[in-house]
């Protein structure tokens, strides 16, 4: 089951990539409503999103519902830490404690499944 796992992870952070991919996006100023949405940018990002639901959707195949909930909250550490590196977002120290307790959740809810 831990491929199964690597796999989940995975795809929750190909769709926190997107989500960066799309914040990224709309940051930037189009002349149009179209260009606004319809850019290299937003193109990309959902069709990474798309695929990410894809693989989501394989690992649930192995993976109980219940640790699958558990590993989606990880797209929370994922996002801000992309957010931090590539959009120079900045953290609070209630934010670094949050990110801290979604963590060691996982990992004490994922202890049985190893």
């Amino acid at each position: 089951m831990n491929i199964y796992i690597i796999t989940f992870l995975t795809s929750v952070f190909l769709a926190s990539v997107s989500q960066i991919l799309l914040k990224k996006s709309a940051l930037i100023e189009y002349d149009s409503f179209i260009k606004e949405y319809m850019n290299k940018l937003v193109i990309v990002a959902y069709i990474i999103f798309f695929f990410s639901t894809l693989v989501t959707m394989m690992s649930y195949k192995q993976v109980p519902l219940t640790l699958g909930v558990i590993l989606e909250s990880t797209g929370y550490v994922f996002v801000s830490v992309l957010s931090y590196i590539f959009l120079k977002e900045t953290f609070t120290r209630k934010q670094l404690i949050g990110l801290c307790c979604i963590l060691a959740g996982v990992i004490i809810c994922n202890l049985q499944f190893f």
